[in-house]
């Protein structure tokens, strides 16, 4: 009787499983694709959905929707990507609140380093450290001289407990070995708004929101948390210029799928969406609000994911931030 060795069974059945993949990618899709948007319409998270949709749409002549299901700190729409099927015909908007909630949470329905397959790093949008322009700063060296002479003295607007600022300026604090109190806000719309009109005295957020403020001469910018300049602020100093070295932090934007989705069909996913950032027309998009493009591999995104949830969950621990 003819046995047929085990290494050659073996790679019969690597051979099979590759047959299979490239199938599948080269099938997928087979139905509808839907990406889900964790945050209502508007806003740069949903900006770079639609941008998604219409450029896979156009790439595969099938049709790509986008599903706005905000709520709950992004975990409405999170949990229901969590529960999909893992075929890429679902997909996930993701940001910042992505790497902090499970540290920020004591009881969230999926398990976030479990539940999804990175695809791709889109964005990101760097911090910058704001205040009201007829205050007493005119540089960060002046605010942190200001916070070190009266711990607790000066006050901070964030977004609420647990928003993207409010843990930015927590690290900033670390950082520059300072104390101030928090003005919790919802959004940073009416937190800006106070700040230009001096209720506070400094805030970190997200230049495309700040933009406004200081094009009508009310907030001023003192530094951006980048490792260099902005285009957008040719003359406004890093972090490190300004004195606080190693002090980086951006809002970041990207995509994932369920975990188990077929590698072959993620790559398809990663390769076509980098396809998207080199279009004219998502360039545009992101410069109008203050992004700048990423890319790469799905194993560089999942390597950036695992930094981001490393550096907030010691974060959290250290200064003991809770939500609920």
């Amino acid at each position: 009787m003819f046995h047929t060795p085990r290494k050659a069974l073996q790679m019969l059945a690597v051979l099979a499983a590759c047959g299979i993949g490239a199938a599948q990618a080269q099938e997928y899709p087979t139905k509808p694709v839907r990406i889900v948007v964790p945050y209502p319409a508007g806003g740069f998270n949903d900006t770079l959905g639609r941008l998604a949709a219409k450029h896979l749409g156009d790439y595969w002549k099938k049709p790509v929707i986008v599903d706005n299901k905000p709520g709950a700190g992004t975990m409405i729409g999170t949990k229901e990507v969590a529960g999909a099927a893992a075929d890429g015909h679902t997909i996930l908007v993701v940001q910042f609140p992505y790497a902090a909630n499970p540290w920020l949470y004591k009881n969230i329905a999926y398990d976030t380093q479990k539940a999804f397959a990175p695809v791709l790093l889109a964005g990101r949008s760097p911090m910058l450290l704001v205040t009201h322009a007829q205050g007493p700063y005119r540089s960060a060296a002046e605010l942190l001289a200001a916070a070190r002479i009266k711990p607790n003295a000066l006050t901070y607007g964030s977004s609420g407990a647990g928003s993207s600022n409010h843990l930015a300026m927590a690290l900033f604090e670390t950082a520059t070995a300072t104390q101030m109190r928090q003005i919790p806000y919802k959004g940073s719309t009416p937190m800006l708004t106070d700040l230009a009109g001096g209720q506070f005295d400094v805030a970190l957020d997200l230049l495309p929101h700040a933009m406004p403020f200081m094009q009508s001469g009310r907030v001023r910018p003192l530094a951006i948390a980048a490792p260099k300049r902005s285009p957008l602020l040719p003359d406004v100093p890093t972090a490190a210029e300004a004195g606080i070295p190693g002090y980086e932090v951006s809002s970041w934007h990207g995509f994932v799928v369920p975990s188990g989705t077929p590698p072959s069909v993620v790559d398809k996913l990663n390769s076509d969406l980098n396809r998207m950032l080199l279009e004219d027309e998502v360039k545009k998009a992101f410069a109008a609000q203050g992004v700048v493009p990423d890319g790469g591999t799905p194993a560089q995104f999942r390597g950036f994911i695992d930094g981001q949830m490393a550096l907030w969950k010691k974060v959290v621990s250290d200064r003991n931030i809770t939500v609920d």
